[in-house]
C-alpha cells in the first residue's frame, strides 16, 4: 500500500494508460494514433471468461489511427488489438471505417456518437475517438498556415475566441492579440 498525501491508506486497483500521438507522413497526409491500456496489480479474471489475465498485464492494449489531411477529413482507419478480455473484442474496431469521409470539428462528437452504434463498436475505442479530435486538431497546428489562428467565423469574429479557457473573451490573451474583441470581465 502506498500513502496518499494526507497520509490515508491507499491500495491501488487499477491502471488506465491513453496516449496520443501525431505524425506528418511523406505524402502530405497526417496519422493521430490513440492507444489505450489498462493494467491490474493483482490477477484478474474477466467476467464470464476462463482465463486469468496475470497481475502487471494487460487486460487491453488497443491501438487506433486515422489517417487525416490538412482539411481534417478522415481517409483511412486503422485499429489494433494486442491484448483484450474476451475473444471477440477484437471484432469491435471494424464499424470504424464508418469514420472515412468524416471532418474532424464541429460536430465531431456527435456524428461518432451516430456512426458508431454501441454494440457495434469496442467502448474503448469509441471513448479515444472525443480526445483523439482534440489531439489530431494540435498536431495540425504546426502544420497549418499561421493566418489560419485569425480565421473569421460567420459573425466576423476571430474563431479562435472562446474555444478555451487561454483564449476566453475576457483573457489577456485575447486583448493582446484581438482588442477590438475583447470583452472585459464582468
Amino acid at each position: 500500500m502506498k500513502m496518499h498525501t494526507d497520509d490515508i491508506p491507499r491500495e491501488e486497483l487499477h491502471l488506465r494508460q491513453i496516449q496520443f500521438r501525431g505524425w506528418r507522413r511523406g505524402d502530405g497526409l497526417f496519422e493521430i494514433e490513440a492507444s489505450l491500456t489498462d493494467r491490474k496489480p493483482h490477477d484478474f479474471r474477466p467476467p464470464s471468461d476462463v482465463h486469468v489475465v496475470a497481475a502487471g498485464d494487460a487486460i487491453h492494449d488497443l491501438g487506433l489511427t486515422l489517417v487525416i489531411g490538412a482539411d481534417m477529413v478522415v481517409r483511412e482507419v486503422r485499429t489494433t488489438f494486442d491484448a483484450y478480455p474476451y475473444r471477440q473484442c477484437n471484432g469491435g474496431g471494424e464499424s470504424l471505417q464508418a469514420l472515412i469521409g468524416l471532418k474532424i470539428g464541429a460536430g465531431w462528437s456527435g456524428e461518432v456518437r451516430k456512426r458508431l452504434p454501441t454494440g457495434d463498436t469496442c467502448a474503448h475505442l469509441r471513448e479515444l475517438l472525443i480526445p483523439l479530435a482534440s489531439a489530431a486538431t494540435i498536431a495540425l497546428t504546426s502544420a497549418r498556415n499561421p493566418a489560419d489562428l485569425d480565421a473569421l467565423g460567420p459573425d466576423g469574429t476571430p474563431r479562435k475566441i472562446d474555444t478555451c479557457y487561454a483564449y476566453g473573451a475576457s483573457r489577456e490573451l485575447v486583448l493582446q492579440r484581438w482588442p477590438s474583441f475583447h470583452k472585459p470581465a464582468p
